[in-house]
């Protein structure tokens, strides 16, 4: 990991933590209580605007960055479920990749896919089926997969 990586963690981290809205709920509290001291100046307003509008700037950096390598990593777990099961489609792996028309089509296809187990009450029959079959040979989602197989077409 780099500086930057290591820097953005540790940061992210400390300001998640709720000592970090503690102290901004302090310096405001000190920013308040100046501003009789200092008249209500312009400079006084001024400190406050640019302090909050700099964090505010670098933090939505900060979590951005710290969003990207979340998702990623959820992302590569996910992957790694789907590879891992019987039943899974593989071919879902890459869905964060596809156009706003495959993601639609593939919506349509798995609404309807759990429509028609809903109208047909297998999907009671499979999750009772679940715990009795895990010692048998096979897959307890094989009744399924085909199904599952083409979700595109």
């Amino acid at each position: 990991m780099n500086f930057f990586d290591r820097a953005a963690s540790h940061i992210a981290h400390a300001m998640g933590h709720a000592s970090a809205f503690a102290v901004a709920c302090f310096i405001i509290v000190i920013w308040a209580a100046m501003g009789p001291v200092l008249g209500y100046s312009d400079t006084w307003q001024l400190v406050i605007n640019t302090s909050t509008t700099i964090v505010t700037f670098l933090m939505v950096f900060l979590i951005q960055n710290t969003q990207n390598r979340d998702n990623h990593a959820l992302h590569l777990k996910i992957d790694e479920l789907l590879r891992a099961l019987d039943a899974a489609d593989t071919r879902l792996v890459d869905l964060e990749e596809r156009s706003e028309q495959d993601l639609e089509q593939l919506r349509k296809h798995y609404k309807a896919l759990a429509t028609d187990l809903a109208e047909n009450g297998e999907a009671g029959q499979s999750e009772e089926n679940a715990s009795d079959s895990r010692g048998t040979e096979g897959s307890r989602n094989q009744s399924l997969r085909r199904r599952v197989q083409d979700p595109t077409s």
